[in-house]
């Protein structure tokens, strides 16, 4: 029995090595490529926020030509759709400081001066986001504080007149671009143009009867929101 056992185990001993070799070689699999978490970015919520610029009157416009700052506070609601469509509305309100401008001189030492210190506005929006980025456009109702604070003047000394109105009430259109920096702030960068009509003087001093001027605004303005994420996070797709 003694000398079976090592009779078998001499025979698998030199036996393997030819085994061995009619075995199939073994096949190499490629790993698998790491592929990066797709980022989701959401757009649909709520959101507030704060804003500075400046402000800058249009031509023949009784503010002059001068920039003036502005801050102010702007809320809306966004909403995607349709994959990267974005619509919504906004409602913005802006203080405005400093003088534009001396006014307009007229005959006889005459000078007529006006100057906006509000500005308010309640716009649609629609855009298209590319990730984290937002391009879009704005439109809707424009409305101005103080009935843009005019005054005429006579060699210094001020004079009654009146208009065909105080014209506080117009219309607004802009464009800009948001950037979701984390999941629940953005900063934004946005151009805002304001037209309130024209003013014409139908009482005063005579030079200044009949006289008209534009009323409307060129806005550049910065802005941060923060959104409460109500359609959900940004999330990652694997």
């Amino acid at each position: 029995m003694r000398k079976i056992l090592l009779g078998a185990v001499a025979c698998a001993v030199f036996a393997a090595p030819a085994f061995a070799a009619d075995m199939p070689a073994r096949t190499y699999t490629k790993a698998p490529v790491y592929k990066a978490p797709e980022v989701i970015y959401n757009w649909t919520g709520f959101y507030l926020g704060g804003h500075i610029g400046g402000a800058f009157p249009g031509g023949n416009n009784l503010q002059g030509s001068d920039a003036r700052f502005l801050g102010g506070v702007q809320g809306g609601f966004d909403y995607q759709f349709a994959g990267n469509w974005v619509i919504g509305a906004e409602a913005q309100y802006s203080w405005l400081t400093g003088n534009s401008g001396n006014g307009v001189v007229f005959p006889g030492g005459t000078v007529v001066t006006g100057n906006t210190d509000q500005l308010g506005s309640v716009t649609g929006r629609l855009g298209y986001a590319f990730g984290p980025t937002l391009l879009y456009a704005k439109g809707g109702y424009a409305w101005r504080g103080n009935d843009n604070l005019l005054g005429v003047a006579t060699n210094g000394t001020p004079v009654g007149f009146t208009t065909d109105g105080n014209h506080r009430d117009g219309y607004t259109v802009g464009a800009g671009v948001e950037y979701m920096f984390t999941p629940n702030w953005s900063i934004k960068g946005e151009y805002q143009y304001y037209n309130f009509g024209s003013t014409t003087f139908t009482s005063g001093p005579a030079p200044i009867i009949g006289s008209r001027f534009r009323d409307d605004e060129h806005t550049v303005k910065l802005g941060i929101n923060y959104r409460f994420g109500w359609g959900g996070p940004v999330v990652a797709k694997y």
